[in-house]
């Protein structure tokens, strides 16, 4: 599955095109919290995690992973859960996002980029 940057928008529709390549009607996201940008598609998100360090300079501690429910809307459309977000030096110490403020951030990248 093709990983896209994401820098300024992306329609539902393209990310529906995106995820039914693997798997349907989920796809999965990093975001970069720091820099307002998000890695979609792709296996793993720390396949996504790399191309957003190595391609657009992103600093690990500021990539949480994510999944979109395509065909869901409201809280349900993201799921705070990925093995890139087991950071315990930043006190996050399980697959979600403990820190509400990390996860408004999140919401608030996601709803501005996916149009």
């Amino acid at each position: 599955m093709e990983t896209r940057i994401v820098k300024d928008a992306i329609t539902l529709a393209e990310l529906k095109a995106l995820a039914h390549e693997q798997y349907g009607d989920i796809i999965k996201a990093d975001v970069d919290v720091a820099r307002g940008i998000m890695g979609v598609g792709g296996e793993l998100h720390v396949d996504i995690q790399s191309i957003l360090i190595e391609r657009e300079g992103s600093k690990g501690q500021d990539v949480w992973g994510i999944n979109l429910y395509l065909e869901k809307t409201g809280d349900e459309f993201i799921e705070f859960d990925s093995m890139i977000n087991l950071k315990p030096s930043l006190g996050n110490k399980t697959r979600g996002i403990e820190s509400v403020e990390i996860q408004n951030k999140i919401r608030e990248i996601v709803s501005r980029l996916v149009k």
